[in-house]
This record gives C-alpha cells, sequence and structure tokens, in this order.
C-alpha cells in the first residue's frame, strides 16, 4: 500500500506539470482495477468505501491537466478529432430527442415543480408564456456547470468556492464554458436490456461489471472523449407503475472507469446516485466525483427509452450527440434537449 500511494502521489505531481500522462493512466489502471475489486452485481451490495472514494478524489483528479485557467475540464476531450469520428457514426441521419418533457402524466419535480404561465393578449392577439423551472435535481434533463458542486470547499481545479460562487453566478466554470455546444461519439448502455429486465427497480446498482459486459455483449467499446449514457428504465417503470419514487443508480465502485477511459461527458435517464451509495456516507459521491475531481459535466434525467429501442432496431449503441446549453451568464447549469443522430 506504501508503495502504491507512493507511487500515486509522483503521477500526481508529474500530471499536475503536464507530464506523463501515459504513466498516470498506468496508474489510474492500477488504483482503479486490480487494487478494488468489482462486487457481483446479483448481490447488489455496496462497492467501495469512504477512504476509497477520497483518494480517488485526489488520485484520479484532472486538476491542473488542462492549466490553471481552464473553462472546460473533461470537455476538452472532445476534440476535433473526436467530432469527427462522431460524425462518420452517422448512416441514416435519423434524429431523436434524449429530453424528458418538464411535466408528464405525473406532474413534474415534487419539490420543485415546473409553471408554465401563459399570457395571453385579444386586443390586440398575442400569445406568449413564461417558464418557470428550477431545474437541478431528480426530474428535469438538464446539464450540470463544472461550478455546481462542491467538495471540501473547493470546485473543479482547486478554485475556492467561496470566491467563485457569489450572487452573481459563477465567476470561473459557467455553463457559457460549453456555448459552441457539444458533438461527441455517444455509447448507450442499456443495463435493464442487459439483465433481461423491462427496467431496473429502486435501490438498484450498477456496476462497472454491467458496463464491461454490455460492451462484450454489443462490441460497443467506451473510448477517450465519449459520452457515456447509463440507461436503467426509469422512465419506462414511471410509465407503466405510474410510480414516481425512487430510483437506480450507479455504484461508486464504477467511479475509476471514468477515469481510466477518459470519459468525456456522463449521462443517464437518473441523477445518477443511488441511495446509501457508500454506507454511512451520505455524499452524492458520483456528483463530486464527476464534476469536482474529474472536470466532467453531467446530463441528468435524460429520456433514453426511445433511443434505446432505435439502437437496438439498427443494432447500433454508438451513436452522435449533440447538445447545446442555454447561455446563461455565470449560470450552473441549464434546461437541455440532448440530440442522438444516427
Amino acid at each position: 500500500h506504501g508503495a502504491v500511494a507512493s507511487t500515486a502521489r509522483h503521477v500526481k505531481a508529474m500530471t499536475m506539470t503536464g507530464a506523463a500522462v501515459p504513466l498516470a493512466l498506468t496508474m489510474v489502471s492500477l488504483i482503479g482495477g486490480a487494487a478494488y475489486a468489482q462486487p457481483n452485481r446479483e448481490t447488489n451490495a455496496p462497492g467501495a468505501t469512504q477512504a476509497q472514494f477520497e483518494r480517488w478524489m485526489t488520485e484520479l483528479s484532472t486538476w491542473q491537466r488542462w492549466g490553471p485557467d481552464d473553462q472546460l475540464g473533461s470537455a476538452n476531450l472532445i476534440t476535433p478529432a473526436k467530432r469527427l469520428q462522431a460524425a462518420s457514426l452517422v448512416e441514416t441521419g435519423e434524429t431523436i430527442s434524449l429530453g424528458h418533457d418538464l411535466a408528464d402524466g405525473l406532474g413534474s419535480d415534487g419539490n420543485r415543480p415546473f409553471a408554465l404561465d401563459m399570457i395571453i393578449s385579444f386586443d390586440p392577439d398575442r400569445i406568449r408564456d413564461r417558464l418557470d423551472i428550477d431545474y437541478h435535481g431528480g426530474f428535469f434533463t438538464h446539464l450540470d456547470a463544472l461550478c455546481h458542486v462542491v467538495y471540501d470547499g473547493l470546485i473543479y481545479n482547486g478554485h475556492d468556492f467561496r470566491e467563485t460562487v457569489t450572487a452573481d453566478g459563477c465567476t470561473h466554470l459557467g455553463i457559457t464554458g460549453l456555448k459552441a455546444g457539444i458533438v461527441t461519439k455517444a455509447v448507450l448502455v442499456d443495463v435493464p436490456r442487459l439483465r433481461g429486465v423491462p427496467y431496473l427497480e429502486p435501490g438498484t446498482r450498477v456496476y462497472r461489471e454491467d458496463i464491461e459486459a454490455w460492451e462484450r455483449q454489443t462490441g460497443a467499446r467506451v473510448e477517450p472523449g465519449d459520452a457515456l449514457l447509463i440507461r436503467t428504465g426509469r422512465w419506462a417503470r414511471r410509465s407503466a407503475l405510474t410510480d414516481e419514487t425512487g430510483t437506480a443508480g450507479m455504484d461508486a465502485s464504477f467511479l475509476p472507469f471514468l477515469a481510466e477511459r477518459d470519459v468525456a461527458l456522463l449521462g443517464g435517464d437518473t441523477a445518477h446516485e443511488v441511495r446509501d451509495n457508500i454506507p454511512g456516507f451520505d455524499v452524492t459521491v458520483v456528483h463530486k466525483f464527476a464534476i469536482v475531481a474529474r472536470g466532467m459535466n453531467l446530463l441528468d434525467n435524460l429520456d433514453l427509452e426511445e433511443v434505446a429501442e432505435a439502437a437496438a432496431r439498427l443494432q447500433r449503441w454508438e451513436f452522435l450527440i449533440m447538445a447545446s446549453p442555454v447561455r446563461v451568464p455565470n449560470g450552473t447549469g441549464s434546461p437541455i434537449n440532448p440530440i442522438a443522430m444516427f
């Protein structure tokens, strides 16, 4: 353990100066793979400890990888070459929305519901509307900015939370960093289809084992610069059972996978977290690791039902994804309607 810790510190120091990235990735493989065995998904047991998570927050971070003034984090991995690779996947031109409606037959966010205020005039005839939406949380489809999440008083790249986020918004790392939009290759992992069920029940954990089994089964491969999309069947369950309580989510033990594969963007049909992820440690570990440690924007509460059906019909689990956030100055994120193109 002492040798591993010493090597990790050395790799961290080299990474901060911009050197030896291949060595760092080798160390990531050791830290995320051999050192921490994955639990069997049949047990649905927690697969990580608080101590492991706290080590990953530093050992697997991307702080200073793209310099002290970086505004993009892992979105830097979406290079022109990666966009061209994504564009090369387009064959039929079919497009599918990955956004969930702001309200459905069961309503919207119970704590922060969506409101549509219609403004209608008859003299002269004029129609418009005002939207009221507090989009962060577990219902609305949205994109998290890198200033949205704090861990130990810091946001991504070591910026002090209290100095960065003020009543005027985020002075660094706001959502307008992505004003040019996101275009990259998406890999859809359909966990219910893998497990032979229509949807996962609330509290079900998704493991690295699921992602790797899906890769073996489909031939899809999560690569650097990709958007990793995880389907749990959340909206299928809500529709079938008219039940809006609870979701499945990612077990904390999968987090090193994001670093090993250099994932640029993580999305799912939930807000990613599973309840009691690390027993006794009440922290939104997926958000903390992805956004604070990795500088990775998150797509929360996607609707992956239609795209999963299309992918199954076409037997194509890799496709182009594009998304453009609303340019909210200094904003912590944006409601969003991502589009998949086959």
